[in-house]
C-alpha cells in the first residue's frame, strides 16, 4: 500500500472516533432535562394576576421592584389581538362593538371569535410555512414550478384552523405516507419533507441523495428540536454533545425516503367518475395518441440516452442496472432519474420542431385532431406531491462521511438518536411497503416525554406574540443558544401544552387572556436603565407589522381583500421593472390579484417584491423568526408604488362613500378604518391644513396639464349602484363583484373629473369645504394624497 493511501486511511479512521469522553456526572443541558411544572409563585400584586403566566412574569418584575404596565385601552387591544391572530386590522364596527361591550367576559368572547375564524389559520399557517422552507418552485438555476405544493399550504392552514393536535401534526408531516397511506391529507402533509430546494437537472444523483439526506436531518432537528445538528456533518459538534457518527445515525431514518409528484387527489366516487371518463377518452383517442407517440419516440429515446450519458459514472451504474438486480440504493437513484425526465414529451416536441418541420407539422395536425375530443376528457384534478419509500421496506445503507464528503464513505451506521437527546432509540417496525423508520422518529419527536418538542413550540408561539422568545435563539436550544429568560414560565407553558392535548389554540388563548399580553405598550423611561430590552416584559413590546400584515391590511382597509380560502397560488401585479416578469404571469382575475398574501405564489429566486421588501421569510432555509429592518426601500415601496396608491384611492372612495359629504366626518371615518379611533382636535387641524396646502399644489399641477387622481368607488351608492347592478344583470344575469364595480366606478370618476374641473374653475372663493370636495377635482386629489399619507404612517404600520 502506498504511503499516501496509509495516511488517508489513518485520517479517515480517526475522523469517526467519538468526542473525548465527558464526565458522566455532569448535569445535562437545561433543554434536554424533563419538563417540570413549576409552582405558581406568590406575588404582591395578586390582583394583576389572571393566569399562572402572569404570576411567573410578575415574580421576576417584583424581584427588581418593577411594576407591570396597566391594560391597554380597548381600541388598542382589539387592534393588537386581531392583527396577531388574523394578520389584518379590525373593522371600525368590530372595534366599536368591543369597546361598548361591558360584559365581564367581553375580551374572552373576542379571543374565542378570533381563534374560531378561518383567518386564524391563514395567519398562523403562514408562520409554520416559514419554518418548512415552503415554496411553489424548486430554486437553483431553473427554479421550475412545483404545481402541487399549494396543497401542502392548504393542509397547514386547515390544520391550524381545526386545532389539530400538534403531536398528530408532527406525525402526519414526517410519516403520513407510512402511517396513513390511504388518507390523501396525510400524503399531502408529507409535503413538509418535499419542501427542500432542489436542482432538478442535477447530473450527480449520488450527491443529490446525500444533499437531500442532509437537508431532511437538518430541517427536522431545527424545526422540531431547535437543534443545530448540521454542525456535525463534517466533525463532532464543537459545542453540543453530538458526534459525527450520531449525525449520520439521525440521517439514516430518512435513507429510504423519496418523493412522488403524481398521486391523484381524488377518492371514492370522484375517482371512479374520473377513471370512467378517462377510459372513454383514451379509447376514443387511442389511434391518434399512438401516431403521436411514434413520432416522438426517437426524440425521447435520444433525450434519455443523452441524459444517461450526462450522469456521473456511479449514477449511470444504478440507472442502467436491470430491475431485478437493483438494490435499495439503486432504486432510489433510478426513481430520481425518472422524476427528472417528467418533461420529456414537451422537450421531444421542441426538438422535432427544430429538426423536422414536416414531421412537426404532422404532429401538430394530430394535436388538433386530439383537441376535438376534449369534451370527453375529464378535467385535470392535478396531483399530490408526497413522500414515498418506493414500495420497499429495505433502506439504502448510511455511512459516516469523511469531512462530510459524499463519496468518502467510512463505517456504516444504523438509525439512532444522539445520546444527549435520548438514552435509547425508538423501535422501528417495517411494513411491506415502507421501512418504518420515519414513523419511529416521528413518534419519538411527538412523544409526551420529549422535553424539546413542547418547549420549542411554545417558545415559537411566545416569540410571535412578544417579538422575542423566552429563549431568544428560537432555532437553537443548544449550548451556543441563549438561556431562557424565564425558565419556569417556559416549562409551565410546555407542560400545559402537552396536558391540554397539544392544542395550539388553548396555548394561545391562555397567552392572549393573560395580563402580560394585555399591557399597554407606552414607553417607560424608568425602565431604560433596569431592563433596556424589556426582557422581563414590564410593558407590551411594540412591533412593526410584517410583510403580509401590511399588504393584507392595506387591501382590507380599501375594501378590496378577497377572502376566498385555499386553492392554487395566485399572481398579483408586480412592478414594471420586476426582474423575472416572464416567470410571473399576473392572474387574470382581479379577485385572485387581491387574495391574502398567504396564497401568493412563492418563487424561490424572485420573491414577490412588496413582501420581500418588508423582510418576508426566505424560503431557501428554515426561518424561525422574521427579521425587522428599517430601510429606505420600504418607505419608497409604499409611497411610490402605483399598486399601493391604487389601494389608497380605493380607501379614499370607501371613506367618502361611508362618511358622506362632511369633510370632518370623512376624516373621522378614515382614522376609524386605519387606526380604530377618531382623530383628536389637533390631529384634525393638521389634517385639514394638509388638505388645504395639497389642494393648492394639485390645483397648480392641474393647471399645467397634469392629470388629476380621484377616489375610486366614491359614487358606489344610491342610484349609481342600482344602475351598475341593473347593467350587469342585463348583460350577464348577475350583479358585479366588488372588483368589477371598482373598475367601472373608477372609469365613471375619471369621466366626471373632466366635467368637475370646468365647474371648479367657476367655484366661488367662499364655497364650503364639503361642496369644494364634492365639485373640485383638486380637493378630491388632495384627499387621496391625505389617505395615502395616513396609511404610510407609523401608526398604521405598527401594532401597539
Amino acid at each position: 500500500m502506498a504511503l499516501e493511501s496509509v495516511a488517508v486511511v489513518a485520517a479517515e479512521t480517526s475522523a469517526v472516533e467519538v468526542a473525548p469522553r465527558r464526565g458522566s456526572q455532569s448535569q445535562p443541558h437545561w433543554a434536554y432535562q424533563p419538563v417540570a411544572r413549576p409552582a405558581t409563585p406568590a406575588v404582591k400584586d395578586a390582583k394583576w394576576v389572571r393566569s399562572p403566566i402572569d404570576a411567573l412574569v410578575l415574580a421576576q418584575l417584583e424581584a427588581k421592584d418593577i411594576k407591570p404596565s396597566p391594560d391597554a385601552d380597548r381600541a388598542t387591544l382589539i387592534r393588537r389581538v386581531t392583527l396577531d391572530t388574523w394578520g389584518i386590522i379590525p373593522t371600525p364596527e368590530e372595534v366599536k362593538a368591543f369597546v361598548n361591550d361591558k360584559s365581564p367576559n367581553a375580551y374572552e368572547k373576542l379571543v374565542d371569535r378570533l381563534l374560531a375564524s378561518s383567518r386564524y389559520g391563514e395567519r398562523w399557517g403562514r408562520r409554520w410555512l416559514d419554518l418548512t422552507r415552503h415554496a411553489d418552485s424548486d430554486g437553483y438555476n431553473t427554479d421550475g414550478t412545483r404545481p402541487n405544493m399549494w396543497r401542502y399550504r392548504d393542509y397547514v392552514i386547515k390544520a391550524f384552523n381545526d386545532d389539530k393536535p400538534y403531536n398528530t401534526f408532527i406525525k402526519e408531516q414526517l410519516a403520513g405516507d407510512e402511517l396513513w397511506p390511504d388518507r390523501k391529507d396525510a400524503l399531502v402533509a408529507t409535503g413538509f419533507l418535499r419542501n427542500f430546494p432542489d436542482e432538478i437537472n442535477a447530473r450527480d444523483l449520488n450527491l443529490k441523495k446525500q444533499e437531500i439526506g442532509n437537508d431532511l436531518a437538518d430541517t427536522i432537528s431545527s424545526v422540531f428540536l431547535a437543534t443545530t445538528a448540521n454542525c456535525a456533518q463534517c466533525h463532532n459538534h464543537k459545542f453540543d454533545k453530538f458526534t459525527q457518527k450520531e449525525y449520520y445515525q439521525l440521517q439514516a431514518y430518512f435513507a429510504n425516503t423519496s418523493f412522488r409528484d403524481d398521486v391523484t387527489p381524488l377518492t371514492g366516487k370522484d375517482l371512479s367518475d374520473f377513471s370512467t371518463r378517462q377510459a372513454k377518452w383514451e379509447e376514443a383517442t387511442k389511434d391518434i395518441r399512438a401516431r403521436q407517440d411514434a413520432l416522438l419516440k426517437p426524440y425521447i429515446e435520444k433525450a434519455e440516452a443523452d441524459r444517461v450519458l450526462g450522469f456521473v459514472p456511479e449514477t449511470r451504474e444504478s440507472i442502467t442496472k436491470p430491475e431485478k438486480d437493483r438494490n435499495a440504493y439503486d432504486r432510489w437513484i433510478y426513481h430520481r432519474n425518472l422524476w427528472t425526465m417528467s418533461g420529456r414529451t414537451r422537450n421531444a416536441a421542441n426538438q422535432m420542431k427544430e429538426k423536422d418541420k414536416a414531421q412537426y407539422a404532422e404532429f401538430e395536425k394530430l394535436s388538433a385532431e386530439l383537441k376535438k375530443f376534449d369534451s370527453l376528457k375529464p378535467k385535470d384534478p392535478g396531483y399530490i406531491s408526497t413522500a414515498t419509500e418506493l414500495g420497499s421496506s429495505e433502506s439504502p445503507p448510511t455511512h459516516v462521511l469523511f469531512k462530510g464528503i459524499y463519496d468518502r464513505k467510512l463505517e456504516e451506521v444504523q438509525p439512532g438518536l444522539p445520546s444527549a437527546l435520548s438514552a435509547e432509540s425508538p423501535k422501528i417496525v417495517p411494513t411491506a411497503t415502507s421501512s418504518g423508520r420515519r414513523t419511529a422518529i416521528a413518534g419519538w419527536i411527538a412523544s409526551d416525554s420529549n422535553p424539546l418538542t413542547s418547549r420549542v413550540l411554545v417558545n415559537r408561539v411566545w416569540n410571535q406574540y412578544f417579538g422575542r422568545g423566552l429563549v431568544d435563539t428560537v432555532n437553537d436550544f443548544g449550548k451556543m443558544g441563549q438561556k431562557p429568560v424565564n425558565p419556569a414560565l417556559l416549562d409551565y407553558l410546555a407542560d400545559s401544552f402537552v396536558k391540554n392535548g397539544w392544542s395550539v389554540k388553548k396555548l394561545q388563548k391562555e397567552i392572549l387572556l393573560s395580563s402580560v399580553y394585555r399591557q399597554s405598550s407606552d414607553h417607560r423611561e424608568e425602565l431604560v436603565s433596569i431592563d433596556p430590552e424589556n426582557k422581563l416584559l414590564a410593558y407590551f413590546p411594540r412591533q412593526r407589522l410584517d410583510a403580509e400584515q401590511i399588504r393584507d391590511s392595506l387591501l382590507y382597509a380599501a375594501g378590496l381583500l378577497e377572502e376566498k380560502v385555499g386553492g392554487p397560488s395566485v399572481y398579483p401585479p408586480v412592478p414594471a421593472n420586476f426582474d423575472n416578469r416572464n416567470a410571473w404571469k399576473v392572474s387574470d382575475s382581479q379577485a385572485d390579484q387581491h387574495r391574502r398574501s398567504a396564497y401568493i405564489f412563492v418563487r424561490r429566486n424572485t420573491p414577490y417584491p412588496l413582501l420581500d421588501t418588508f423582510d418576508w421569510a426566505n424560503p431557501q432555509l428554515v426561518h424561525g423568526r422574521r427579521e425587522v429592518t428599517t430601510t429606505a426601500p420600504q418607505a419608497l415601496a409604499l409611497a411610490n408604488s402605483d399598486l399601493v396608491f391604487e389601494w389608497s384611492k380605493a380607501l379614499a372612495g370607501r371613506v367618502i362613500r361611508e362618511a358622506g359629504e362632511s369633510e370632518s366626518a370623512r376624516l373621522d371615518r378614515l382614522y376609524q378604518i386605519a387606526f380604530g379611533r377618531t382623530p383628536d382636535k389637533s390631529e384634525k387641524e393638521s389634517l385639514l391644513s394638509f388638505l388645504d396646502k395639497q389642494e393648492k399644489l394639485v390645483g397648480t399641477q392641474l393647471a399645467s396639464g397634469k392629470k388629476a387622481v380621484a377616489p375610486i368607488g366614491a359614487k358606489d351608492a344610491g342610484a349609481v349602484k342600482e344602475k351598475l347592478e341593473g347593467l350587469f344583470k342585463t348583460l350577464y344575469g348577475r350583479t358585479p363583484d366588488k372588483f368589477e364595480r371598482a373598475t367601472l366606478l373608477s372609469y365613471l370618476d375619471t369621466q366626471q373629473i373632466k366635467t368637475a374641473k370646468a365647474a371648479s374653475d367657476d367655484e366661488g372663493a367662499g364655497a364650503s369645504a364639503g361642496s369644494a370636495a364634492k365639485a373640485n377635482p383638486a380637493r378630491s386629489a388632495a384627499f387621496v394624497e391625505l389617505v395615502h399619507a395616513v396609511v404610510n404612517s407609523n401608526e398604521f404600520l405598527y401594532r401597539l
